[in-house]
């Protein structure tokens, strides 16, 4: 059996916690703050954001407004825009990065690997032949190719062509 060690994950599993959901934190934020808070997309339900410890380049959540850590507790129209926003979100990324593959999935409870476990969140990884390699395992550094402003910024631009002008609260 292989063992893929991300030791890069400990300094955020040990660092203190707010008391607060960081993920409610950011939606309940004035939208003038999306930019600094790397939220990409407010739908009807749900939302789109980078995360701040990104796997990969261009790693993106989507996330619920409703802070909630079980899945089957979700209405179906929230499923229903989550899985719509995966999608587009697949092509966009397509189109602006062109992954060769992706890692979909959501860690339900700490001991799944949920940094973030009360509220539930669905993490979508763009990958690449060889973007695995040995420095965050014996360098402990991550290597990605650009900062998270100027994929935000790559993203945002390209956002109008794969969702419908955000609605109105």
């Amino acid at each position: 059996m292989d063992i893929l060690w991300t030791p890069w994950r400990l300094e955020y599993i040990l660092s203190k916690k707010q008391p607060e959901c960081v993920l409610c934190q950011m939606v309940h934020a004035s939208p003038e703050n999306d930019t600094a808070n790397l939220l990409l997309y407010r739908g009807q339900h749900s939302f789109v954001v980078m995360n701040l410890y990104p796997y990969n380049s261009a790693h993106l959540m989507v996330v619920p407004y409703l802070h909630l850590s079980d899945l089957s507790a979700l209405a179906s129209e929230v499923l229903v825009e989550m899985g719509d926003m995966t999608q587009r979100i697949l092509r966009l990324l397509k189109e602006v990065y062109r992954p060769e593959g992706f890692n979909l999935g959501m860690n339900l409870g700490k001991v799944a690997g949920a940094g973030i476990d009360d509220h539930l969140h669905q993490h979508i990884v763009p990958r690449w032949g060889g973007d695995t390699n040995f420095m965050p395992v014996l360098g402990e550094t991550r290597c990605l190719p650009e900062t998270l402003p100027d994929t935000y910024a790559k993203l945002k631009s390209s956002l109008a062509n794969f969702f419908d002008p955000p609605p109105k609260s």
